[in-house]
């Protein structure tokens, strides 16, 4: 695993050094009504009040409610490959949400996003200089653009949440090197989780990265906890800092890295979700959900293709 690891990091750091995309800025485009939601699928509390509730405690389950996590997980990485097999060129977000929702739907599970904070889709889909919470829309997909589709489910009471990015028809190689990069600081991170592990390591050991490769850290979207509550604590900063607590056997959350070409400074659209870089640089984040484990930890996300 350590070979691995070093062989990769070898690859990485030959590579030519980040630059920002010169492709068309992005502009809100029509979005779509929201899709409705079988009335016999339980629904999260925040669904009828439209809040975005945090819980301060940290989530830890019992057997029963770990097996519900590992569903809830299976299901949001299922459904994130299916999405990914829609993205090409001329494909709208718009099209990728109705997809999500429909999968999600008949699987007896609830999108997690729908109505959170009053989000009006189902997923998030970012798109380049996008760095999160992308509301889907008319905008159809270009050959080149990257993309980060953000899944959570909420099934039998218990929510799972992952994200990765994908490629849009033939992508530069720096766009495919700042992809390659944020995800192998967010497996690096993970691959250092087990119990009593200080929170703040995650921090540590994914900005050491991004600052090898000249990326930003984003440092104001976190990881979370994630369980019967969408979010709660821990706060899993991806930058260095001072955060308090250590892992738990039984605590689920997530590590969900964004780094930037350019300037980590970031303005939000009048929608109050879209968050896009200041100076147009592109983004990429990659999520899983961890489970600590008395011995180390396990990924409640891990995609099909890579079961």
């Amino acid at each position: 695993m350590i070979a691995a690891q070093n062989a990769i990091e070898k690859l990485l750091s030959i590579r030519e050094k980040p630059s920002l995309s010169t492709s068309a800025p992005l502009r809100p485009h029509k979005v779509s009504p929201r899709l409705a939601v079988p009335q016999h699928i339980p629904r999260p509390p925040y669904v009828d009040t439209g809040e975005n509730p945090w819980f301060d405690g940290i989530q830890v389950h019992d057997g029963e409610g770990v097996q519900k996590m590992k569903a809830a997980g299976r299901l949001a990485a299922d459904v994130l490959e299916h999405a990914g097999s829609l993205v090409k060129a001329g494909v709208t977000t718009d099209e990728i949400d109705k997809a999500v929702h429909q999968m999600i739907i008949d699987n007896g599970a609830y999108p997690s996003p729908l109505t959170y904070g009053n989000f009006p889709k189902s997923v998030c889909t970012s798109v380049n200089e996008c760095v999160c919470h992308g509301i889907p829309d008319a905008r159809p997909l270009v050959e080149g653009d990257i993309i980060n589709i953000d899944v959570t489910v909420y099934l039998d009471g218990h929510h799972g949440d992952t994200s990765r990015m994908f490629y849009v028809g033939n992508v530069d190689k720096k766009a495919q090197q700042l992809c390659e990069v944020t995800q192998f600081a967010m497996e690096s991170a993970i691959a250092e989780c087990g119990p009593g592990v200080p929170i703040r390591h995650i921090g540590k050991v994914i900005h050491a990265i991004a600052d090898k490769h000249k990326y930003g850290v984003v440092k104001e979207f976190v990881g979370h906890g994630v369980g019967k509550v969408f979010h709660s604590a821990p706060h899993v900063m991806h930058c260095r800092n001072n955060e308090p607590g250590v892992m738990q056997p039984g605590q689920t959350f997530t590590i969900e890295p964004m780094l930037t070409e350019g300037d980590i400074a970031w303005k939000m659209w009048k929608d109050q979700w879209t968050v896009v870089t200041k100076d147009g640089g592109r983004t990429a984040q990659f999520e899983h959900t961890i489970l600590i484990t008395k011995t180390g930890h396990e990924v409640l996300t891990t995609w099909p293709s890579k079961r």
